[in-house]
This record gives C-alpha cells, sequence and structure tokens, in this order.
C-alpha cells in the first residue's frame, strides 16, 4: 500500500474502485456506499510537477463528487484502449498515435481462430502421449 487516502474523512464507505487515465492524469472513481460517488485525482501534471516514468506516486485529491439515490455499490469498467473496435471489426475509439490502427477484423480472428476458422481451446488436463522425449545433442568435433 503506497497511500491510505479517506480525503480527511470525507470518504467513509468505499465499496468499489476503478482506477482509469484521462490524458496526462490518473483517477480513480470510488463508489463511497452510502457517500454516493467520489472521484479522486491520483497523479496530475500540476499536483506532481516531475511526475512522469513509470510509476509515479499518487498525490491524492478529491476533485469531485455526487450524492446517489441510493448506496453506490459497484462501478463498470471504462474502455480499455487496446480495445478501439466493437466485436465486428468497426473502429469505436480514436487513436493518439500517429499511423496507429485498430486491428481489422481478419487480423483479430488470426489470434483466436484456427486454420478452419473455429475457436481453439486450451485444457487444464495434461495428455502425457503429447510429450516429445528430450535428446541431448551430441557435441560433434572435428
Amino acid at each position: 500500500v503506497s497511500v491510505k487516502y479517506t480525503a480527511g474523512g470525507q470518504i467513509t464507505d468505499a465499496r468499489d474502485v476503478i482506477v482509469g487515465t484521462t490524458n496526462a492524469s490518473l483517477f480513480a472513481y470510488v463508489a463511497d456506499g452510502t457517500g454516493g460517488l467520489k472521484v479522486v485525482q491520483l497523479t496530475s501534471p500540476e499536483s506532481q510537477p516531475r511526475y512522469y516514468g513509470f510509476s509515479p506516486r499518487p498525490n491524492p485529491e478529491l476533485i469531485a463528487w455526487r450524492p446517489t439515490r441510493w448506496p453506490a455499490l459497484s462501478l463498470s469498467k471504462g474502455l480499455d484502449r487496446d480495445r478501439g473496435v466493437d466485436e465486428t471489426g468497426g473502429q469505436i475509439a480514436v487513436f493518439g498515435r500517429l499511423g496507429s490502427r485498430p486491428f481489422t477484423l481478419e487480423e483479430m480472428g488470426k489470434l483466436y481462430l484456427d486454420k478452419n476458422g473455429e475457436p481453439w481451446f486450451v485444457s487444464d488436463d495434461v495428455d502425457e502421449d503429447r510429450f516429445v522425449p528430450y535428446r541431448a545433442q551430441s557435441a560433434t568435433t572435428e
């Protein structure tokens, strides 16, 4: 645990947290039970001038809240940036890298379909007959 944060006692009944990024900032969306929905900014260029890097230390700040009619118990997950297409291969998000694009439906199929177009599956069962015995290569010298 890097930081335990209650926003000065304003987060009192946290039930679920979803962490997501927007532009250059990291946010925690908190389902705070009877406290409603809370938004905590974890990192930002303003609060941490040298926050760039792989894993900046959070500097949390409660920036928004909204009462809910009933206790906020859970939150849904947002759109992942690597999920920029729907099931048909149609683009649903804009990618910010020059030359980037989502996979086409054909390209996606290569990840999970066999040569007959059927989804492939794996098993947790071990099939000893499929193992190839190890043979040490003999070294030859001339």
